[in-house]
């Protein structure tokens, strides 16, 4: 059995797909791909994923791209810990939040808040505030639907992980590294002990994010 990973350990989206490699004890192999890069976007890559994106994703010639795509396959493929629960209900909730976090976390937390404030600081550039404003903004409504949504008094979804849990941690990470990131989550206490949890796992702690 061969299971490649495409993409760069940067990357918010292939941290989800390694997680979950991770939580089912699946080895795999990460090839490096940096999308920033134009030389990178070579035309092989493109065969794997066409928008020149990452991730990627092989498992004995069976290709995918997506990251929910990619990570559904996962839990489905190989054995391990179930990371979708069985029950339609809960499942749909889980789907849910997958949503909530592409369509309403991801830019405001990541793109917004951490890139702004200390990538840009860290290379020199002038941070926007007024778009670091409305993440931050933006993200206090994400933060408090997803504990509306949360039922389990360990994990997001019930008592056991599951991508949702998945999902939204390599977001977390990256926003819990600003000063207004760490502020905004103490009000949200529930979601504080979730990340308090989240962030031990041996999953987390064996996909780092360089530096």
């Amino acid at each position: 059995m061969t299971v490649t990973v495409y993409g760069a350990d940067y990357s918010v989206y292939v941290r989800i797909v390694r997680l979950a490699l991770e939580e089912k004890g699946v080895p795999y192999r990460l090839v490096p791909v940096d999308i920033f890069a134009e030389e990178e976007r070579t035309p092989e890559y493109l065969a794997r994923h066409p928008f020149g994106k990452i991730p990627s994703f092989d498992h004995d010639g069976f290709a995918l791209y997506e990251a929910s795509a990619i990570s559904r396959y996962v839990d489905a493929a190989f054995d391990g810990p179930s990371l979708l629960p069985a029950d339609p209900r809960t499942r749909a909730r889980v789907d849910q939040l997958m949503s909530v976090c592409d369509s309403y976390v991801y830019q405001p937390l990541v793109w917004d808040v951490y890139v702004e404030r200390l990538e840009k600081g860290n290379r020199g550039e002038k941070s926007d505030e007024e778009r670091i404003a409305d993440g931050l903004y933006k993200a206090r409504i994400s933060l408090g639907a997803i504990t509306e949504l949360m039922s389990g008094r360990m994990w997001l979804v019930g008592d056991d992980i599951t991508l949702a849990d998945l999902h939204l941690a390599p977001m977390m990470d990256f926003f819990l590294m600003t000063q207004e990131g760490r502020r905004i989550t103490a009000d949200f206490p529930l979601l504080g002990a979730w990340w308090e949890r989240m962030k031990r796992r041996p999953s987390m702690l064996a996909t780092p994010y360089p530096g």
